[in-house]
Formats: C-alpha cells, structure tokens, sequence
C-alpha cells in the first residue's frame, strides 16, 4: 500500500516543480528592465501559464531619441527546453487574450508560444502617432528584440509564423534577421510589388470556371442596375451602424461592387450561395453586404485597417479594380488610386517605395533556407505569392480550392503529414 504515497509524493514534486518553472519565468521577465507590465492569463491548459506583457520599444531604431512605445506580447510557457512558435501578428492581437487561445505549430510541436501584437495596431500604439516611424523594418526590429528578449530563456529551436499580413511580417522579419528563427511558415502571405499591383485583377479573370465568373459578374452588374434601392438600403445601413465615410451611398456602392468579386473568391464562398438575380432588393442587399462588408469603406468600420491602409500605401502593395466590365453602370469615373484617395489615415497622398518588398524578394529567391509557405488555389492574394530559391527547404504548397483561410489543418491528408514532417525534421531534429 505504499503506492498511494508515493503517488501523492510525485504530484505535489510536479506541482512544485510547475510553481519553480513559472516562478522562473515570471523572476526572468521581471529582472528585464524593458519589460513594463506583467499580467497573468489563467485557464490555459496547453501550458504551465500565460502571460500577457507591454515591452517598451524604440519608435524609431535608426534614432532611439524618437521616444518609444509599449508593444503587446502574449508568451506561453510550455517548457524552457521546447521549441518556440513566435506569432509575428499583423494586426491586433486580441485573440491571444483567449486563455484557450493556442497556436496549430504550437500544438504539433509542443511548443512555447510567444505571440507579439504589431506596432501601432490593437494596444501597441505610439501616445502620439507619427505614421512615418510605422515601416517594415522597424516592425522586424521589434520583432527581432523579442528574440533577443527571450531567447536566454527559451533554449530550443524557434521558428516564426503568421498569416496573411502576419505572413508578411514574418517574411520580412526573417529577412532583415535570418538567424532569429530556424523556420519559417506563412500562411496566404502576399508579396505585392505597388500599390495596385496588378496581378489580382488578371487573377479574378481567371479563378474558376467561366460559368462561376459570369455568375458573379452578373451579380454584380444587378446590383448596379438596381442602384436606386441599393443605396437607400445602404443609407439605411451606415445610419444605423452610425458609420461615416469619405465616399458618397453611390460612391460607396460602386466600391462595394467592385470589392465583391475579390472578397467573394478570398473568403471562400461557393456560387451556390448566390441568390437568384430575380430576388428582391432586401435578399440581393443581405447577400452583398455579406461578402462585401460596407463598413470596410467607412471610417467608423475601417478604423482598425487604418494602420495597414497606411502600410499598403507604403510599402507592403495592395490590389486594384478592373472597372471595364462595370462602366456602363458606375457613378465613378475610375478606381485608379482609391486607396490614397479615400481609405488613408492622412490627409495627402503616401508615395509607394518598393525597396522593402524587393529586398524580402531577393532574400526568398537566393538566401533564404527553410521556408514554408502556403497559399489557398481560389484566393485573390495567391496571385501575388511569393517566390522560392530550389533549395529542397524551400517549399511551397497550394491548397486545391483552398481560400485565405487555409491552413496546414485544412490541406489534404497526405499533403498535411508532408507539411507536418518537415516541420519536425527542422525543428525536432
């Protein structure tokens, strides 16, 4: 009977042991001077304990004598010896404020998870912002001294990852620090060459089958021939959300119209769920603004894209409209320039700079080892991909019908495993 003890004697050795291990952590953050605010998030069982952090960072890191900010980081805690996933986020953060919030690299490798919020997004904002300090390289830099932060105490291998934008910053974070991480996997991560880069609007020419572009493009032309009901519908819809924009309903509407195609291939949608053109207003209306959100045109709507507006308009490229198909039926002229026209948080044009985006190109097609990327076959920003070396490190996976949500969880069987293992041979090794 004396197995009943010594059960009770290793659990509370373990139970110990946790409570050193968090103690370490927590002793380890508190002894770096850079680190201002420590807040434990409880109920996360993936790991011995989460916490939610503000780290002071330069403004400026070519001239530290610009101030600095407080930058959001969500570290998790698996163990010091394990691997470490860092989220390079392109965005806000929040969702790593979810206690069951957990990475799906964090789960296959059994990982540590260090999720860093992007300056000036979420709770990462200058007090006062001076928009010309929110540049790629800056980001990497506050990237990369989380790195340098954490990397003491987080002895295993590390890898950086994000989608989309986070995608993005995960590329160019690796580019401008090639030794931080071990690996690199982005997820439906553009690489666009100028503000209208031009290859997603030859994308959408081409993206299924002609059947389903004409159903979308007649679509699209019902809503423009029914603008009169339209725009007191939407009318009716920013009033109600009390939502502001720099565009007038028609304005509005036409943008709306031509975002529709792009939005409707990117999230998914199948052209099953296209209502019948003989449809009422209200039907046609609820199904449009679906796909094409209207608050992304409005300034109350748009307000946490304000940032990135300013970043696509700068440096990281964004897409165009093809208004041919649509002249007949547009209140607009043209579509050249809408981003600097209408979507930006300042007041005068953001002169485009390509260097950045062509450094993170030349890096991936010579230097660069060990890189995943993965792009969903139906979506628009696949058009804009970026390219690899053919070092066999470099891999690249298209998803068949795949949209921008997809992921390593949601490839095929096969594919996924080939994703997963060579994940593990890079990290695990």
């Amino acid at each position: 009977m004396k197995s009943a003890p010594l059960i009770l004697s290793l659990l509370l050795l373990l139970i110990l042991a946790n409570r050193i291990a968090a103690q370490d952590l927590l002793q380890f953050m508190q002894q770096r001077p850079e680190i201002k605010q420590i807040e434990e998030i409880s109920g996360n069982h993936s790991f011995k304990h989460t916490y939610e952090i503000k780290v002071r960072q330069p403004l400026n890191y070519a001239d530290t004598t610009a101030g600095f900010f407080l930058q959001r980081v969500f570290v998790s805690d698996k163990q010091a010896e394990s691997p470490t996933v860092l989220i390079t986020e392109g965005y806000d953060a929040d969702y790593a404020a979810d206690p069951a919030y957990i990475n799906e690299l964090t789960e296959i490798l059994k990982a540590n998870q260090i999720c860093i919020e992007h300056r000036y997004f979420g709770e990462s904002y200058p007090d006062s912002i001076v928009w010309k300090y929110l540049t790629v390289e800056n980001a990497a830099n506050d990237d990369h001294r989380i790195v340098e932060l954490f990397k003491p105490y987080f002895e295993g291998k590390w890898l950086n990852t994000g989608i989309s934008k986070g995608g993005q910053t995960a590329l160019a974070h690796r580019t401008f620090f090639p030794d931080d991480v071990s690996l690199t996997v982005a997820y439906v991560a553009p690489l666009n060459f100028g503000v209208e880069d031009g290859r997603h609007e030859v994308f959408l020419k081409t993206v299924g089958t002609q059947a389903d572009r004409d159903s979308i493009q007649n679509f699209q032309l019902e809503i423009l021939k029914r603008r009169e009901s339209m725009t007191v519908l939407l009318k009716e819809l920013c009033e109600q959300k009390g939502w502001d924009s720099k565009l007038s309903y028609d304005q509005m509407l036409d943008f709306m119209v031509l975002e529709y195609s792009f939005a409707f291939w990117q999230w998914g949608y199948h052209i099953s769920q296209i209502p019948p053109l003989k449809s009422n207003d209200e039907e046609l209306f609820a199904h449009f603004i679906k796909v094409s959100e209207p608050g992304y045109f409005t300034i109350q709507g748009s307000k946490k894209y304000q940032s990135f507006f300013y970043q696509a308009a700068r440096e990281l490229g964004y897409y165009g409209y093809d208004t041919e198909p649509f002249k007949e039926y547009l209140s607009i002229s043209t579509a050249k320039g809408y981003l600097n026209r209408y979507m930006l948080p300042v007041d005068h044009p953001v002169e485009y700079q390509p260097e950045t985006s062509l450094q993170v190109d030349k890096y991936l097609k010579n230097d660069a080892r060990n890189v995943l990327l993965i792009y969903g076959e139906t979506d628009p920003w696949s058009a804009s991909a970026a390219k690899l070396n053919n070092d066999p490190s470099m891999i690249k996976i298209i998803a068949p019908s795949g949209s921008h949500s997809t992921r390593i969880k949601s490839l095929s069987p096969t594919t996924k495993n080939d994703a997963i293992a060579f994940i593990r041979s890079v990290i695990l090794k």
